[in-house]
């Protein structure tokens, strides 16, 4: 007897901390050509993690010449000091980490009021059971497969665990949050992330340092939609 075929629509989402800033509009057009699904943004403050990345004159240009959504997530202190203005960049998924929220539901409800669906990180320490009482309230939870604050780490295996856990906890909930993979994502891990349960993967340096970026997110879709 066949296996059924299961049709995956998986999102795959370049994250702009990898690409040439010197040369952004072009490496911004190359993924509005490419068939990405989302621009995935940094944003670091040098104190919730030891690196600043860029803030909102740099995503104010990119709005500019981005025709696809923007995923910006925030490994910032204070998270909802900032909404209204992310909103107003024309962000449509704001994500903040766990772990830099004191009071995570209010802060959720803040960044839907502004029109934005409200995306929650959580670092490789910080377990999903944490989400088990606001995973409805959750359009998307970014679990981080490296330690946050630096592009090009390597990823970390217990990630897959993590995506079975949590995949279940949204299956148990009847919720409809999506889970995001950031950091270490290559065509070695790709397939088996999207098996245990994840919907979107970010791709950095694996796609800007590739001799053909748009092939290799090409190549990365179609692999993790087959």
């Amino acid at each position: 007897m066949q296996k059924a075929i299961t049709m995956r629509n998986t999102l795959i989402a370049p994250s702009i901390l990898a690409a040439d800033f010197a040369n952004l509009q072009r490496d911004i057009e190359m993924v509005n050509k490419s068939e990405a699904d989302w621009f995935h943004l940094d944003v670091m403050d040098g104190v919730f993690v030891p690196n600043i990345s860029f803030g909102m004159p740099v995503i104010k240009s990119i709005a500019k010449h981005a025709k696809k959504p923007l995923d910006v997530h925030l490994m910032i202190v204070e998270p909802d000091r900032y909404i209204k203005t992310f909103a107003e960049l024309g962000t449509n998924i704001l994500t903040v980490h766990y772990e830099a929220s004191t009071h995570l539901h209010r802060t959720l409800q803040a960044i839907k009021a502004e029109g934005m669906q409200a995306g929650v990180a959580l670092n490789p320490h910080t377990n999903v059971d944490l989400l088990r009482d606001t995973i409805q309230d959750i359009d998307l939870v970014c679990l981080m497969s490296v330690n946050p604050g630096f592009g090009g780490q390597s990823f970390i295996e217990n990630t897959y665990a993590k995506v079975r856990q949590l995949k279940a906890i949204i299956d148990e909930n009847d919720a409809a949050t999506k889970i995001e993979i950031d950091g270490g994502v290559t065509n070695k891990n790709a397939i088996q992330l999207i098996e245990a349960g994840a919907d979107v993967l970010v791709a950095g340096s694996y796609v800007f340092s590739a001799s053909n970026p748009t092939e290799t997110i090409k190549d990365l879709k179609a692999m993790t939609n087959g």
